[in-house]
């Protein structure tokens, strides 16, 4: 058994081999995964992605813990963190413990994930400081997509004084990662040069400590969703429905089920349709 990746290894992985990281929502998907990645997270894109959600918005606690608790049971070797939903921690530093407390004891996960920047630094040092241990998140924060009017890249111009800020403001707090999404390359580079824990980008730049995706993106599981930052490494999507069509055809035209399928008859009981 592979021994499970702590916070101090992340750590160490700053400005060395890049961090592999991509979410997991279900028990086989972070068998799968693990093997391969450094960090796994039970992100709130799982209301979008298993929940036909049209934002991360309507992701509740619950939800997060059943995903985590079934990720959990699929991981030896990676980092397990989770997102802090959406109103799970914004209200202020003692909320965010009580829920983020919560989050850990029922998931095991190693880590939480919350989203802002200079707004976010007191809650991030009050966790660090009591044993929750945060992952941040600045840039495009999904959460926060209707004040942006959308998905769209953030830090453009004078904006990037304020992404930069965000960015220092988290890592001063005590965050021991930060997720840099949707950003310029070159502030996404900057940022990494000038914080001193890994950044993690996804739609920044190769500069960032790791890379993170949406693990059914990576797959193709998506066919009509093919966002810049996402490279497909198979099509999945496709594949899945070529073998679902040759199933219903197989059902339709009494190829399936075989003689090998099914218990207590002969070929010749199937071939003359004996159904006793």
């Amino acid at each position: 058994m592979s021994k499970t990746l702590t916070l101090a290894n992340i750590a160490v992985a700053k400005g060395k081999t890049p961090l592999v990281c991509l979410t997991a929502y279900t028990t086989p998907v972070a068998r799968l995964v693990d093997p391969h990645c450094d960090i796994v997270l039970v992100g709130d894109s799982v209301g979008m992605v298993l929940h036909g959600l049209p934002s991360t918005l309507g992701v509740t606690l619950e939800m997060m813990i059943l995903h985590g608790k079934a990720v959990r049971r699929g991981l030896e070797r990676a980092l397990m963190v989770v997102d802090m939903p959406f109103g799970s921690y914004e209200e202020g530093p003692e909320q965010a413990f009580c829920n983020a407390a919560r989050v850990m004891a029922e998931t095991g996960c190693a880590a939480v994930k919350l989203e802002g920047g200079e707004v976010m630094a007191e809650t991030i040092q009050f966790l660090a400081s009591r044993g929750v241990p945060v992952m941040a998140h600045v840039g495009l924060t999904p959460q926060a997509v209707n004040s942006f009017g959308g998905y769209r890249v953030q830090g453009k111009g004078e904006d990037a004084d304020r992404v930069m800020r965000d960015a220092l403001a988290v890592a001063e707090a005590g965050a021991f990662a930060l997720v840099l999404e949707k950003v310029p390359e070159t502030l996404a580079r900057r940022i990494t040069e000038e914080i001193t824990i890994p950044t993690i980008g996804i739609g920044a730049s190769p500069a960032c400590d790791g890379q993170i995706l949406v693990v059914d993106d990576m797959l193709g599981l998506f066919g009509d969703f093919r966002p810049k930052f996402v490279k497909r490494y198979t099509e999945l999507a496709q594949a899945a429905e070529t073998a679902i069509a040759a199933y219903a055809r197989d059902v339709r035209e009494r190829r399936f089920p075989g003689i090998e399928h099914v218990f207590g008859h002969t070929t010749k009981d199937i071939e003359r349709g004996d159904q006793t």
